[in-house]
């Protein structure tokens, strides 16, 4: 079964079983998610291979012949083979294409609805919670946030609606994956913009490259972009309100608030903790309750609108998540007690968005595989 086809029955809602035949280890830090998962090792059937009793095993553990079943690892090699098993049993067994890397490219859009003279799509990267944005209006498009894996996508996308891609643009230093900006500006006429702040942070740029303070706007055809400075997660940290719409970067998420720590470490944490209260609180305490976030990430607590966007009003969340009615004082000590652990290779990552390393696409890939962990982890 390919990662495409997957996603589209779970999205659907489709009957289907997963059995992930990885380490529970590897299954609990990174897995797909929906449908219902049963967790078996390779070794395990492997053992039972051995003794002649596939069948028994796999229905001890819980699998059914008559159901559909996705075998899921890491690259796709042990589950083909774990699925030629089942099916030679007499089980409904299809091997997940290349595992999990294979669901890693996975890349969704849908229309975030919105009363402004441009039309926005929310990208999606189920396997990591990553979200991007296109903004197209008048012949002119933007991409906010864009991943390097998904360069092309942005390109045809802005081809199909006949615009000329004009801006790229990040809200921040990404710690979680590679960085599109750069490629978009080499391959395509659009302009690289970074907050001012990153250039402290020393970003290597191009010449080309534009950087935007605090109200600052980037036209985009008939739209307007306007620059919101929203410190805390990083000290760059750049949200871009358009109309009602804030894309609020790794700020304020549907189900959670950033992490304070990956650019100042646990020494800095504190301070930044103290700064992303004061962004939500007073910054982002001007805007209208009917303000949508559109956040740069989602997790796995998060519910998605029946529009199909991962987003949420700022008045929603003003009223229903606790974080946001914590005093200062409760909101720090909450947020420096509850982050999961950083995202893999951050540090690498970091680097290579900020232009002091360079990878090949293959190894940026391999670097942003997993989860974000961007967000603190609970809401509460």
């Amino acid at each position: 079964m390919t990662p495409e086809r997957l996603y589209e029955r779970l999205d659907r809602g489709g009957s289907v079983s997963l059995l992930d035949v990885r380490n529970r280890d590897e299954h609990d830090a990174w897995h797909v998610d929906g449908g219902e998962t049963t967790l078996v090792p390779y070794s395990k059937f492997m053992a039972a291979e051995a003794r002649g009793d596939v069948a028994e095993t796999a229905r001890e553990a819980g699998l059914d012949p008559e159901d559909q079943i996705v075998v899921v690892c890491g690259r796709g090699e042990a589950s083909a083979y774990v699925a030629e098993l089942l099916r030679d049993e007499g089980f409904d067994a299809e091997n997940l294409e290349d595992g999990m890397r294979g669901w890693a490219r996975v890349y969704v859009s849908v229309v975030v609805p919105a009363d402004v003279d441009a039309v926005i799509h929310q990208y999606r990267r189920p396997a990591s919670g990553c979200l991007a944005y296109f903004v197209v209006s008048d012949g002119e498009a933007a991409v906010i946030d864009p991943l390097r894996q998904f360069t092309e996508r942005y390109v045809t996308d802005a081809r199909e609606y006949g615009a000329d891609l004009a801006y790229a643009l990040d809200t921040h230093v990404h710690a979680d994956h590679v960085s599109g900006v750069r490629r978009l500006a080499d391959e395509t006429d659009a302009t690289a913009v970074h907050p001012e702040g990153a250039r402290d942070r020393g970003l290597d740029a191009g010449d080309a490259t534009e950087f935007v303070v605090d109200g600052d706007e980037i036209r985009v055809g008939n739209a307007t972009l306007t620059a919101v400075h929203a410190p805390g997660h990083t000290s760059e940290m750049t949200a871009y309100r358009l109309g009602n719409v804030l894309f609020s970067g790794d700020s304020l998420f549907v189900e959670s608030v950033a992490r304070p720590d990956l650019e100042v470490g646990d020494e800095g944490a504190t301070d930044a903790a103290r700064q992303l209260y004061g962004t939500l609180q007073s910054v982002f305490g001007a805007f209208r309750d009917d303000t949508r976030i559109a956040p740069a990430h989602y997790g796995t607590a998060a519910e998605r609108r029946s529009d199909g966007t991962y987003s949420a009003y700022l008045g929603d969340l003003r009223d229903g998540l606790p974080l946001l009615m914590f005093s200062e004082e409760q909101f720090v000590e909450t947020v420096l007690s509850d982050m999961p652990p950083r995202p893999a290779n951050y540090e690498e990552i970091i680097a290579t968005n900020l232009g002091r390393s360079d990878v090949a696409d293959a190894e940026a890939f391999e670097l942003e595989l997993g989860p974000n962990n961007c967000a603190v982890s609970k809401a509460d």
